[in-house]
């Protein structure tokens, strides 16, 4: 590749695209919402927000100075990161806590990058991230899982039009953050019956003496704000 080449993809990359119109914004929301609230779609959704979730674990792991084994992801859309380390302190906090605020802020800093006409580097950035996710996964569902994401991202961001990879771009941050809520008040509800008694809330309860319903509060804050910020940002008001 000569340098006139290089200068191109570098261009393409991190130039900036044309923010769409303001109802393809809409119509991507309303396709967010569509495949969050019904049920139906949501146990099929769901998958793309574990991804989320559990790369959320794996990335602050090694953030932090932990050493990840592995990312399990299963067709009961739960999963698995496993890490080790010191099994006490801020790194080992800082992971739990992030499973359930990673989808919410990710979708947040999607948003940014959207509002600053970054198209095509949210694309890359995202296949970039499940390549490295794909190399920790330990199991054949995972795996699947998260060629077939990886995959989409890389085909609409090479082989389709700006304004279609406008419209996923966007489609894809509304649901992160729309779907990075609904995990939370799943969470709360099965706690309230009793159920999930090894939940990340109830891990970091353990690790902090501060009682699982305040972090369960946070993952809440986290989420929701992330919600209200980056669809501003979205909508542009």
């Amino acid at each position: 590749m000569d340098s006139n080449e290089l200068g191109a993809l570098w261009d393409r990359v991190f130039g900036t695209q044309p923010a769409p119109e303001q109802w393809l914004v809409v119509v991507t929301a309303t396709a967010a919402l569509i495949a969050v609230v019904p049920n139906v779609l949501w146990r099929l959704t769901r998958n793309s927000i574990t991804i989320a979730h559990e790369g959320g674990h794996g990335l602050i792991a090694l953030c932090t100075g932990r050493k990840l084994s592995g990312i399990r992801l299963h067709s009961d859309t739960s999963g698995l990161t496993v890490s080790r380390g010191k099994p006490t302190g801020m790194g080992m906090i800082l992971t739990a806590a992030a499973g359930y605020t990673a989808p919410s802020l990710l979708g947040l800093g999607g948003a940014w990058l959207l509002t600053n006409g970054r198209i095509t580097l949210l694309l890359w950035l995202a296949t970039a991230l499940l390549a490295v996710m794909l190399v920790m996964i330990r199991n054949l569902f995972g795996a699947l899982t998260v060629i077939f994401t990886g995959s989409l991202f890389l085909l609409v961001s090479w082989l389709t039009s700006a304004a279609v990879q406008s419209a996923f771009a966007y489609a894809v941050v509304w649901f992160l953050l729309m779907g990075g809520v609904r995990p939370v008040f799943e969470l709360q509800s099965k706690r309230r019956h009793g159920g999930a008694p090894d939940s990340d809330a109830d891990q970091l309860a353990r690790l902090t003496d501060a009682p699982a319903w305040l972090w369960l509060f946070l993952f809440h804050a986290v989420s929701l704000c992330s919600l209200i910020g980056g669809g501003r940002w979205l909508l542009g008001v």
